[in-house]
């Protein structure tokens, strides 16, 4: 028996709270950096890092809705000019932003709103969450905004524990760096605001002695953040009062009326509205069960415990003898005056700001599922500010059922993280929407050992990102398929068509056909849900080229060498 308490005190006294906490961010730091560059740019990253580039040499930034806020273009643009422009360089601060979350999880913790337990758990859900961790290596907004959504979280929280000035600049710092992410971000400033404030009327927090102060400063300085950043500085002042603009993708030209701040609403309304990329209100539910299904039926037990709690008029007492219970066989005969009312008033603060912390986290999460199940643009990023909450949910009235099945859910949400981060090559899952192929490698394989290339085709992205400045100047681009002399007349060494548009065959060339993107076809795996949901295999919906190269017979000839 005393040996058995003698290896148990040893192995408590080896894996202490910090040692696991720092195991879990060394896990967490693994998933988000190891083969960042394992695949190609989604094709809306492709976009972000070549508006990034853009930035960078040309100084050419401005505000359209479409493209999101600023935040992104002006960090990427600096870590290129840092590192120079690359994939692995693009995903660098989205896996920084990522991982940066689950330190800010030992802070809550620090301050009493969770305990160690929970707040283990918490970090470990979020290290290993296919979706956190498959986000987090991708160069989209949405990390961003999660991050300062949950620094915004914290400088709240200790700012009404602590009441310094310095935690209002903080949450205003982290409000308008996630204003400067997305459009959506208001939504969730407002859901934070009610909450808070309603707490305060409540008496459940109460306000610091210099709120007034500290919220016109946070005002004030969100304003300014934001106003510099919208205006790239104030080289563009009209992106504030709006304004008729023109932009150029390579290869493309728009021209809109969505510069002006206010306007954002009026284009997301339209987006919304037309549903281009459109799916049912529970859109997102599969997502749950097919990558995060442990996370998401440990949530909803936490929310259903804290919504049947309830506000027993005993329930202190009950919790005054739980903790006499636990802690008696450590007290000596006689010492029991230790446990004094200062502790136990203690203990009942502790409960109080626990509850409440969990009280937000289940508001949180509603209105975050409300609101993107009622927003008509459907897309798979959209479901982390909807997981986030659900991480910390996971843990309420965290004991050893739950966190024996948390634990055991790890090994499902690994394998999944695994599957879908790190196999190189073309997966079948929902989570990828419209990922560039890994075909596109060899077909940009060829174009590198040409010197002339012809792509007549709509669909083309990530090749204006891979064949960035002077590279592109090798492509002759037309927007649609043009005749076959016009195709050959320069004897190009890749022709690129869409496969719908092609041609079946050009003389002197041979062809063959590569995914440019694809993604998980609902319509031809409707019938067979459960067989995909254990094998992930089935066909995959995908946009194609035609890629013709010159037979030996019709190659060019090549220099002579000396």
């Amino acid at each position: 028996m005393q040996q058995a308490a003698g290896l148990t005190h040893k192995i408590k006294s080896i894996f202490t709270f910090e040692r696991i906490f720092f195991l879990i961010l060394i896990l967490a730091f693994i998933l988000r950096f190891f083969l960042l560059d394992l695949k190609l740019l989604h094709h809306d990253e492709a976009i972000h890092s070549w508006f990034s580039y853009e930035l960078l040499t040309k100084g050419s930034w401005i505000y359209d809705p479409s493209y999101h806020g600023p935040f992104l273009y002006f960090v990427t643009a600096g870590m290129f000019a840092l590192f120079g422009s690359s994939d692995l360089v693009a995903r660098l601060l989205p896996s920084l932003f990522g991982f940066a979350i689950i330190p800010l999880v030992y802070c809550i913790y620090r301050i009493g709103y969770i305990n160690k337990n929970q707040a283990l758990i918490a970090a470990l859900l979020i290290a290993i969450s296919p979706d956190m961790v498959y986000f987090s290596r991708f160069l989209r907004h949405d990390i961003f905004m999660l991050f300062f959504t949950m620094l915004l979280l914290v400088a709240i929280l200790y700012w009404f524990e602590r009441g310094t000035t310095r935690f209002a600049v903080l949450a205003a710092i982290a409000a308008a760096g996630a204003l400067c992410c997305k459009e959506e971000m208001p939504v969730f400033l407002i859901v934070f605001f009610l909450f808070f404030a309603f707490a305060v009327w409540k008496g459940r927090l109460a306000l610091p002695p210099a709120w007034k102060a500290d919220l016109l400063l946070f005002i004030v300085l969100v304003i300014a953040i934001v106003s510099i950043l919208y205006s790239a500085f104030f080289f563009h002042p009209e992106t504030l009062v709006g304004q008729n603009f023109q932009i150029g993708l390579q290869g493309m030209h728009f021209e809109a009326n969505t510069t002006g701040w206010y306007q954002a609403v009026t284009h997301w309304v339209a987006m919304h509205e037309e549903q281009r990329l459109g799916g049912p209100m529970y859109f997102y539910i599969p997502f749950f069960l097919l990558y995060e299904l442990p996370i998401f039926i440990l949530a909803l037990i936490g929310a259903v415990q804290f919504m049947t709690t309830g506000l027993h008029p005993f329930l202190f007492i009950k919790r005054v003898k739980n903790w006499i219970r636990e802690h008696r066989f450590a007290l000596s005969t006689g010492d029991l005056a230790v446990v004094t009312l200062q502790q136990l008033h203690n203990r009942q603060d502790t409960d109080k700001k626990s509850e409440e912390f969990f009280r937000f986290c289940i508001v949180w999460m509603i209105a975050a599922m409300a609101f993107y199940a009622y927003v008509g643009e459907k897309v798979p990023w959209l479901i982390i500010p909807q997981l986030l909450p659900m991480c910390f949910l996971a843990t309420y009235k965290l004991n050893w059922q739950k966190t024996a099945f948390a634990l055991a859910g790890c090994i499902f949400l690994i394998v999944m993280t695994w599957h879908v981060a790190f196999v190189p090559a073309d997966i079948n899952e929902p989570i990828v929407q419209v990922q560039n192929s890994e075909d596109m490698r060899e077909v940009m394989g060829l174009m590198d050992n040409s010197s002339h290339i012809v792509i007549a085709s709509q669909d083309y992205w990530p090749l204006p990102w891979y064949y960035r400045g002077d590279k592109w100047q090798k492509i002759q681009f037309y927007g649609d398929r043009v005749d076959v002399d016009t195709l050959i007349k320069d004897h190009p060494g890749v022709i690129i068509l869409h496969d719908t548009e092609s041609y079946p065959s050009i003389e002197g060339y041979t062809k063959k056909t590569y995914k440019l993107a694809y993604w998980f076809s609902f319509y031809d795996n409707e019938n067979r849900l459960l067989d995909y949901y254990l094998h992930r295999d089935g066909k995959m919906g995908s946009i194609n080229i035609d890629v013709f190269t010159p037979l030996p017979a019709y190659a060019l000839p090549t220099e002579p060498t000396a």
